[in-house]
């Protein structure tokens, strides 16, 4: 089936195969065109070009755009969208005063989560999370990844995947999926470090070998794992086909990106605190830098600086981190806004970081993040008369008019 989109008042994101990220100064460029019309065929892009071009073709379905923007979908390389409950009481606890590491010593944070899901069972974790995903299609999100580390259990962890690969068989987007064991080291190996990371070692065959995982990641930080347990962990991870995304540089530098860019790492995520020489490490690295925004809004702590890292010349990706304890947020549209509001980024950056740069922090270039003849007919189209600047602009404000996946208008 072939669909028409005609009358668009700017055709956004509009690139020629093989660019599968955006770096330094590169990133304030954002090629479009004006009055413009997308041609798809059942979840492909087609064709586009300018409205004087366009075809006359009887047998389509023909959308008037009514001078709406249109741009591809916004991709979400980082989130903890399969959680159970909330954490409420822990956003109170940070407004009288608490800090992260405090409210972690008293039993919250990663832990608190962690015995919420392990007595949960797995047909009300999949309802829950369901929910969630659903929520951040409406709001234009065309892939996801999505991470274990709740569980801390051999169950738990494997339940949480299990969770992540029904909605991948159930919803129309792509689903990537990432095996996080080493979150934070649960109370029952608290004296036995070791234990713990032989556990998530014998456990990591066998999620490759059920294929329940696309990637690994470790938190990479202070009272958490060292450096030396990361690398340990990337290089099994790389060994079975889990290649590392990793937490990392969130409250402190110790050394990680450097190691995660060592073992080939995607994406290193976080960044809110960035040395001389992890800008250094990451120079010419295949790893991808991303950025949390919302979570830096949400727990008050630094953004990740932007204008150092572009005007170092690299990339950067911009990702929600959808959780329950620092950023229980899976809107992209916000994420967007606060990266022009908070760290200094052109809206022209920012969508290029939420686009083509996520879509390389999920390995999924060559088939989304932009308007790209023979990539997924993934996008979203604004109101009329819309121009992309209000996107971030207007942040408390929906300007989304239409969703699409897989050339398929989302009800």
């Amino acid at each position: 089936m072939r669909t028409l989109i005609i009358h668009i008042k700017t055709l956004l994101q509009v690139r020629e195969p093989g660019i599968d990220k955006v770096s330094g100064t590169a990133m304030a460029e954002l090629p479009h065109l004006e009055e413009a019309y997308l041609l798809i065929e059942n979840d492909i892009i087609l064709d586009y070009g300018l409205m004087s071009d366009c075809p006359v073709l009887e047998d389509a379905l023909i959308i008037d755009a009514q001078q709406g923007t249109l741009l591809p979908s916004w991709i979400d390389s980082h989130t903890h969208l399969v959680y159970a409950g909330n954490r409420v009481q822990e956003f109170v606890d940070r407004i009288t005063g608490l800090s992260y590491a405090e409210i972690a010593q008293r039993g919250g944070g990663i832990l608190n989560s962690a015995t919420r899901l392990n007595a949960m069972e797995e047909d009300q974790l999949y309802r829950e999370s369901a929910v969630r995903l659903e929520e951040i299609i409406r709001q234009g999100t065309g892939a996801v990844e999505i991470k274990s580390g709740y569980g801390l259990t051999v169950e738990g962890e494997l339940k949480m995947l299990r969770v992540i690969q029904r909605l991948r068989e159930n919803y129309p987007m792509t689903i990537k999926a990432t095996f996080l064991g080493a979150h934070a080291l649960p109370h029952a190996y608290k004296e036995n470090r070791e234990g713990y990371l032989q556990l998530l070692e014998t456990i990591i065959p066998q999620i490759a070998e059920d294929r329940l995982a696309d990637y690994l990641d470790v938190f990479c930080e202070t009272d958490y794992f060292t450096v030396a347990e990361t690398e340990r962990l990337m290089a099994l991870g790389n060994q079975y086909g889990l290649r590392p995304k990793i937490h990392v540089n969130q409250f402190t530098a110790i050394g990680g990106i450097a190691a995660a860019v060592r073992h080939n790492a995607l994406s290193v995520d976080h960044l809110e605190l960035v040395t001389e020489e992890d800008l250094a490490a990451l120079q010419g690295a295949v790893t991808m830098p991303v950025a949390l925004p919302s979570c830096s809004y949400f727990i008050s702590i630094p953004y990740t600086p932007a204008r150092q890292m572009l005007q170092a010349g690299l990339p950067l990706a911009l990702a929600s981190d959808f959780n329950p304890g620092t950023s229980p947020s899976g809107n992209m549209n916000f994420v967007v806004a606060t990266a022009c509001i908070k760290m200094k980024m052109t809206p022209e950056e920012a969508i290029n970081a939420a686009t083509i740069n996520a879509a390389y922090a999920m390995d999924i270039s060559a088939t989304h993040g932009s308007i790209t003849r023979g990539k997924k007919a993934n996008f979203i189209l604004t109101q009329p008369n819309i121009h992309y600047h209000e996107l971030p602009y207007a942040f408390g404000s929906n300007r989304i008019a239409k969703v699409f996946l897989n050339g398929a208008l989302i009800p």
